[in-house]
């Protein structure tokens, strides 16, 4: 399997969530990816594996790592608990069981440091990973999907009208 790589954007304002995939094999380069990550983690920055309950990790194995650094109390809570099930919700979302257990998914999920409402960081990032996933499933931005931009443009910068 070729690593599939995606990103997706969801929300705005504060709650805006923005999520990077890697999605491959266990004993490729996302699985050695996964395990250093795992096994180094950085001030901030430490990733944990996304449960869909306490003590069951959903499948494909998944990381999150925080995209940004965790700066206190309540921006924790809503990475480990609203983002984290949100994560869980999308792989839950997409059925991707993997009976054999030779894939895993690192999501790189960066919630803003002013967010505050769970229920907009769940959605958001729920939505956020869905595309990430499906953008990377399509074979990622270089297949054509670039061809129609003219002007760059995301949530923080030049934000379309309406979008």
């Amino acid at each position: 399997m070729v690593p599939q790589i995606g990103e997706g954007s969801a929300g705005d304002g504060m709650e805006a969530v923005r999520v990077t995939t890697v999605l491959g094999e266990r004993d490729g380069p996302v699985g050695a990816a996964w395990t250093t990550s795992i096994a180094t983690p950085s001030m901030g920055h430490s990733p944990f594996v996304v449960v869909a309950k306490p003590n069951l990790p959903v499948v494909p194995l998944t990381l999150l790592v925080p995209a940004v650094g965790v700066i206190d109390q309540r921006h924790a809570e809503l990475t480990m608990g609203a983002a984290q099930a949100g994560v869980a919700a999308a792989v839950l979302d997409l059925k991707m069981d993997d009976t054999e257990g030779a894939i895993c998914l690192i999501a790189s999920v960066w919630v803003g440091p002013q967010a505050d409402d769970e229920e907009a960081v769940f959605d958001n990032t729920r939505d956020a990973t869905i595309a990430a996933l499906k953008l990377g499933a399509a074979g990622g931005p270089w297949h054509g999907n670039l061809t129609a931009v003219e002007m760059p443009e995301n949530p923080n910068f030049r934000r379309p009208a309406g979008g």
